[in-house]
Protein backbone atom coordinates (compact mmCIF):
# COMPACT_ATOMS: atom_id res chain seq x y z
CA UNK A 1 0.00 0.00 0.00
CA UNK A 2 1.50 3.96 -1.02
CA UNK A 3 -0.16 6.97 0.83
CA UNK A 4 0.43 10.27 -1.67
CA UNK A 5 0.24 13.58 0.04
CA UNK A 6 0.95 16.49 -2.88
CA UNK A 7 1.34 20.01 -1.52
CA UNK A 8 2.48 23.11 -3.44
CA UNK A 9 0.05 24.36 -5.27
CA UNK A 10 -1.54 27.94 -5.05
CA UNK A 11 -2.80 31.35 -6.83
CA UNK A 12 0.28 32.59 -9.20
CA UNK A 13 0.16 34.97 -12.41
CA UNK A 14 0.73 34.13 -15.88
CA UNK A 15 4.24 33.27 -16.59
CA UNK A 16 5.22 33.02 -12.94
CA UNK A 17 6.45 29.15 -11.48
CA UNK A 18 5.28 26.61 -8.90
CA UNK A 19 7.28 23.58 -7.40
CA UNK A 20 4.24 21.16 -6.20
CA UNK A 21 5.94 18.14 -4.17
CA UNK A 22 4.20 14.72 -3.56
CA UNK A 23 5.18 12.78 -0.40
CA UNK A 24 4.75 9.18 -0.23
CA UNK A 25 4.74 6.68 2.64
CA UNK A 26 4.70 2.75 2.37
CA UNK A 27 7.76 0.84 1.22
CA UNK A 28 9.66 0.37 -1.99
CA UNK A 29 9.14 3.85 -3.47
CA UNK A 30 12.17 3.42 -5.81
CA UNK A 31 10.06 0.32 -7.38
CA UNK A 32 7.09 2.64 -8.76
CA UNK A 33 6.97 5.04 -11.63
CA UNK A 34 5.26 8.54 -10.27
CA UNK A 35 3.10 10.42 -12.48
CA UNK A 36 1.44 13.67 -12.22
CA UNK A 37 -1.82 14.32 -13.67
CA UNK A 38 -4.11 17.06 -13.69
CA UNK A 39 -8.36 17.72 -14.13
CA UNK A 40 -9.98 21.22 -15.36
CA UNK A 41 -13.41 21.69 -14.18
CA UNK A 42 -15.79 19.75 -16.86
CA UNK A 43 -12.51 18.02 -18.26
CA UNK A 44 -11.03 14.63 -18.22
CA UNK A 45 -8.17 13.63 -15.82
CA UNK A 46 -5.22 13.88 -18.31
CA UNK A 47 -1.50 13.06 -18.47
CA UNK A 48 1.29 15.88 -17.60
CA UNK A 49 4.48 14.08 -16.40
CA UNK A 50 5.67 10.64 -15.74
CA UNK A 51 9.32 9.52 -13.88
CA UNK A 52 10.71 5.94 -13.92
CA UNK A 53 11.68 4.56 -10.59
CA UNK A 54 15.59 4.92 -10.90
CA UNK A 55 14.79 8.88 -11.80
CA UNK A 56 16.60 8.48 -15.27
CA UNK A 57 13.70 8.45 -17.56
CA UNK A 58 10.99 10.95 -17.81
CA UNK A 59 8.12 11.61 -20.31
CA UNK A 60 5.81 14.95 -20.67
CA UNK A 61 3.09 15.32 -22.58
CA UNK A 62 3.56 17.92 -25.60
CA UNK A 63 1.88 20.82 -23.86
CA UNK A 64 4.37 21.37 -20.65
CA UNK A 65 7.66 20.24 -22.34
CA UNK A 66 10.46 22.48 -22.35
CA UNK A 67 8.47 24.56 -19.10
CA UNK A 68 7.49 21.45 -16.66
CA UNK A 69 10.15 19.45 -15.21
CA UNK A 70 9.59 16.27 -13.04
CA UNK A 71 12.21 14.63 -10.58
CA UNK A 72 12.32 12.41 -7.87
CA UNK A 73 14.44 11.79 -4.69
CA UNK A 74 13.87 8.43 -3.40
CA UNK A 75 16.02 8.96 -0.22
CA UNK A 76 13.12 10.99 0.79
CA UNK A 77 10.14 9.37 -0.65
CA UNK A 78 9.04 12.59 -2.65
CA UNK A 79 8.58 13.75 -6.24
CA UNK A 80 8.06 17.06 -7.49
CA UNK A 81 7.23 19.00 -10.35
CA UNK A 82 8.87 22.25 -10.86
CA UNK A 83 5.94 24.36 -13.30
CA UNK A 84 7.78 27.44 -15.16
CA UNK A 85 6.40 29.41 -17.63
CA UNK A 86 2.64 28.90 -16.26
CA UNK A 87 -0.62 29.50 -18.32
CA UNK A 88 -4.38 30.23 -17.24
CA UNK A 89 -4.96 26.85 -19.68
CA UNK A 90 -2.50 25.12 -16.99
CA UNK A 91 -5.08 25.92 -14.52
CA UNK A 92 -6.52 22.53 -12.79
CA UNK A 93 -6.31 20.13 -9.59
CA UNK A 94 -2.95 18.19 -9.88
CA UNK A 95 -2.66 14.66 -8.67
CA UNK A 96 0.45 12.37 -8.40
CA UNK A 97 0.41 8.85 -9.03
CA UNK A 98 1.91 5.69 -8.59
CA UNK A 99 2.03 2.37 -10.37
CA UNK A 100 4.33 0.03 -11.82
CA UNK A 101 4.39 0.69 -15.16
CA UNK A 102 6.52 2.33 -17.78
CA UNK A 103 7.51 5.68 -17.34
CA UNK A 104 5.80 6.15 -20.95
CA UNK A 105 2.46 4.84 -19.17
CA UNK A 106 -0.48 7.54 -19.68
CA UNK A 107 -3.72 6.06 -19.18
CA UNK A 108 -4.23 7.27 -15.96
CA UNK A 109 -6.46 3.89 -15.29
CA UNK A 110 -3.12 1.97 -15.09
CA UNK A 111 -1.42 3.40 -12.31
CA UNK A 112 -2.44 2.10 -8.86
CA UNK A 113 -2.41 4.67 -5.80
CA UNK A 114 -4.01 8.49 -6.32
CA UNK A 115 -3.11 11.24 -3.99
CA UNK A 116 -6.10 14.01 -2.94
CA UNK A 117 -4.78 16.67 -5.21
CA UNK A 118 -3.47 20.32 -4.98
CA UNK A 119 -5.24 23.54 -6.71
CA UNK A 120 -3.28 25.36 -9.44
CA UNK A 121 -4.75 28.63 -10.73
CA UNK A 122 -3.02 30.35 -13.06
CA UNK A 123 -4.32 34.02 -13.49
CA UNK A 124 -4.03 35.95 -16.92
Amino acid sequence: QVQLVESGGGLVQAGGSLKLSCAASGRRFSSYAMGWFRQAPGKEREFVAAISGSGVITYYTDSVKGRFTISRDNAKNTVYLQMNSLKPEDTAVYYCAAGRVAPTTTRPSEYEYWGQGTQVTVSS
